[in-house]
């Protein structure tokens, strides 16, 4: 979608043109520590219509870094964009790509030699990207079993090894499934304790944790010090429990991020997977209206 006139009849569509009054689209001040980020999944219908629009308005709203998803390795490309032009308009955009998710789950019963391929392939791309971090950011429903997560270990180790003689680093994302109690084991017990904290760290998606750990996150960060280098902060709606706007839901981030351990923190992304309250563009912007007033203050 590179015809200015359909971006605009897009950005209609999508309500982006009507919000664009609600706040001011100031940047980022100096001081701040971290660039605020935004999981780009959050957006993910805006991106398959209109990747580079999309990102623009997100950067607009105060957005200075994202995460990506959805890179295709046998094409080296991005949402259908080669990887060297879109590391090229992102900068245009002043735009960063600080860490990626990447589809290892897919591969998971492939033979070793078939994910480490595929492994070079993110390497490739998150290095034309300038990216810092390559993260595992699923498990498939059908390999959360115990015997499962204790395969993953080595794999996670394994491509830790290979990203890190690379230059990169790797990271591995929760959900509420490690977090399931298999009779007196849990998955994500499994991963802290057999994973080694030089090769693979950890992002902590805090809504997950809020959701289904019975540990908080702070003794999570204080029992695991250097490894959780990156967090997703969203919400959870007060009633379904489901996503949520920033500053609709139940999570006391105001608490959370004024006494929470940073010193390893490294990025942050502001994400909500669904449960809309108009759309997704509507709700990035709503969420960075309420981030940047009420919680930024603490990163």
């Amino acid at each position: 979608m590179n015809n200015p006139n359909s971006r605009r009849t897009f950005l209609k569509k999508t309500g982006v043109l009507s919000v664009s009054s609600m706040l001011p689209l100031s940047v980022l001040p100096l001081d701040y520590k971290y660039k605020m980020g935004l999981q780009l999944f959050t957006i993910r219908d805006a991106m398959a219509n209109d990747p580079i629009g999309s990102i623009a308005y997100a950067r607009g709203l105060g957005y200075e870094d994202g995460e990506i998803y959805g890179y295709d390795g046998e094409n080296d490309s991005y949402y259908g964009i080669p990887s060297k032009e879109f590391k090229r308009q992102l900068d245009d955009l002043d735009f960063t790509i600080s860490s990626g998710h990447y589809n290892f789950s897919n591969l998971f019963n492939e033979p070793e030699n078939v994910l480490m391929r595929y492994v070079d392939q993110c390497i490739k791309g998150a290095k034309t990207l300038q990216s810092t971090y390559i993260t595992w950011p699923w498990l498939a429903p059908e390999y959360r079993t115990i015997e499962h997560f204790k395969i993953l270990t080595d794999k996670l180790n394994k491509i830790g090894e290979q990203v890190n003689n690379a230059g990169l680093q790797f990271a591995y994302h929760n959900h509420d499934f490690e977090f399931t109690d298999h009779n007196g084991e849990q998955g994500y017990a499994i991963i802290l304790a057999e994973t080694d904290p030089n090769l693979v760290k950890l992002q902590m998606d805090m809504y997950w944790v809020e959701h289904s750990s019975t540990k908080s996150i702070h003794d999570l960060i204080r029992e695991n010090p250097k490894r959780y280098v990156m967090w997703h902060i969203k919400d959870m709606d007060r009633i379904t429990r489901d996503y949520s706007e920033m500053g609709n839901g139940s999570i006391d981030y105001k608490q959370i991020l004024a006494n929470i351990n940073k010193e390893d923190l490294q990025y942050y992304y502001l994400e909500q997977g669904g449960n809309f309250a108009k759309n997704s563009m509507q709700s990035i912007t709503d969420s960075a209206q309420y981030f940047k007033k009420h919680l930024q203050r603490y990163l």
